[in-house]
């Protein structure tokens, strides 16, 4: 039993030497003080440790008393724990609790020992035990919840020092959207202020936060997370558990075991019978009213008839490959959003008067300027059920078609000229692209 070699070992330690500087006794240490007190009480003797000195005081109940704890980690509240037994054992004898274990037993018999192991082996430790789970998830989740809609926050960016006042989720999304720096979803964090004073502690130690390498400075730290994508928290730092709410939900499992849990039930649940499953039909909607239809063909011919837009006829014109006809969708069916025409920039206010308008004035198929459209935001969709993006053509010929219209350079890491690569950056060529875009007059 490895607990058992735990207690050996430990019974070995010299009891006359002195790690840490001795306290003498201020007060009895009645019970009511013990309840009031945040320290931790020896089950047997008036010594007393902190709650973080968890380790410390189980070893002390070993080596001093005999007395084994097992699964000491997986007590939800230690403090709460000890002050439960304390008071049960001195009511009725340790062995009405306690498994009785004699160590070297084939040893002589002054040389044997009895170590007493109190575990959930017992009926009311278990129940305890579970006690002190619900009782943590309660204070866990009324913490979430207060610091969810706190509107008191104040917050500091550690990457570029700009202050957040409100709720928390705007340094979050801050930090996300400006520095690509992502801590999972905001509510499932849990002391949210210590969560990221620990984070700026590390920062200003000039520590990697997820490789947690230290740097000579600051400018070299943030060169490192950014050139190794570093700019999130190590999972595998049992340090940042506790401000993660799901690592509170299942006693002594962390957030690895409950997600592989859940993949697993994901898994078996493969195998269940899907015969009697039947497939809706997927319908893909117009990009100019509310028409739908349950094939690509169906869809187009209605686009092109009833409002003369030819997707084909444009893909072929403007040799558009499958992502480049993503972009378009997705840039049409933000105009359409927004209700302006993509053809004259005028703005309606219901869509109806929009598609009346582009239809009347032809401009349905008066697509504006590829550089306004053929934008790296248009990848995302505008509607997440877009069910027409999944239905475009994908061939190989056309996912390899170069775009004829652009000429975008193409520089080697290793020039060496400086000036000439500032000069013919291609940043220059968006910025321009950009401030034209910006200095256009509304019509």
């Amino acid at each position: 039993m490895a607990s058992v070699g735990y207690v050996e070992k430990a019974s070995e330690v010299c009891r006359d030497c002195i790690l840490e500087p001795l306290s003498l006794p201020e007060s009895p240490a009645g019970a009511v003080a013990m309840e009031s007190s945040p320290s931790v009480p020896c089950l047997f003797c008036d010594e007393c440790f902190l709650e973080a000195e968890t380790g410390q005081a189980s070893q002390t109940m070993i080596i001093e008393h005999k007395l084994v704890i097992a699964d000491v980690k997986l007590i939800a509240d230690f403090r709460r724990y000890i002050l439960y037994w304390k008071k049960r054992l001195t009511e009725q004898p340790t062995t009405d609790f306690c498994s009785v274990i004699r160590t070297n037993s084939e040893a002589p018999i002054e040389k044997q020992e009895n170590y007493f192991l109190l575990c959930d082996v017992l009926p009311e430790d278990r129940v305890l035990r579970e006690q002190l789970q619900q009782q943590r998830l309660k204070e866990i989740l009324e913490q979430q919840q207060q610091e969810r809609y706190d509107s008191g926050f104040y917050g500091i960016c550690m990457f570029c020092s700009e202050e957040f006042t409100g709720n928390r989720s705007v340094l979050f999304n801050h930090m996300i959207r400006e520095h690509a720096f992502n801590v999972g979803l905001p509510d499932n964090i849990v002391f949210c202020t210590e969560f990221l004073d620990s984070l700026q502690k590390k920062m200003d130690n000039l520590q990697c936060l997820y490789c947690e390498k230290t740097f000579r400075d600051k400018n070299t730290l943030k060169d490192h997370m950014r050139k190794k994508q570093h700019r999130r928290i190590n999972s595998k730092n049992k340090e940042y558990d506790r401000f993660y709410v799901i690592n509170y939900l299942e006693l002594g499992k962390s957030w690895e075991e409950v997600q592989s849990e859940d993949d697993r039930e994901l898994i078996d649940h493969q195998e269940d019978d899907w015969s009697d499953w039947e497939e809706h039909p997927v319908c893909a909607v117009c990009l100019f009213c509310d028409k739908q239809a349950d094939t690509n063909e169906k869809l187009l011919d209605h686009m092109k008839d009833a409002h003369g837009f030819d997707l084909n006829k444009t893909k072929a014109d403007l040799g558009l490959n499958f992502y480049q006809q993503v972009k378009l969708i997705n840039f049409l069916r933000r105009e359409i959003h927004q209700g302006r025409c993509h053809g004259c920039q005028m703005m309606f206010h219901s869509k109806a008067a929009l598609v009346n308008h582009m239809e009347e004035t032809k401009h349905v198929a008066l697509l504006p300027d590829r550089s306004l459209w053929n934008q790296p935001q248009y990848y995302f969709p505008t509607y997440e059920n877009d069910t027409l993006l999944c239905t475009l053509s994908d061939s190989e010929s056309e996912s390899a078609a170069e775009d004829p219209h652009e000429d975008i350079p193409v520089i080697g890491e290793d020039l060496s000229n400086l000036e000439a690569l500032k000069q013919t950056s291609i940043l220059n060529q968006l910025l321009r692209k950009e401030v034209l875009r910006n200095e256009r007059p509304l019509e």
